[in-house]
């Protein structure tokens, strides 16, 4: 039986289009556009978790990420 489990998807511009990043796995995507980025990313992630070995799914799993921004000096 599936079940779903929620995962980060952090999508950015990069030249002409966007790469979509999933820190907990560390799998990535891109698209053309955020729209486009987005479910490439979870097809993705749904096809590594269809084919990879749960010892894999476990080693690579990050389960406590956390996105914030930070203020930095500069020059």
């Amino acid at each position: 039986m599936k079940h779903t489990r929620q995962l980060t998807a952090i999508i950015e511009r990069e030249n002409d289009g966007y790469v979509a990043l999933c820190p907990e796995l560390v799998v990535a995507s891109h698209g053309s556009t955020i729209e486009e980025a987005r479910p490439n990313l979870q097809e993705a992630l749904e096809l590594f978790f269809e084919t990879a070995d749960p010892t894999e799914v476990k080693a690579r799993l990050h389960s406590e990420i956390f996105v914030t921004r930070l203020e930095v000096a500069v020059g």
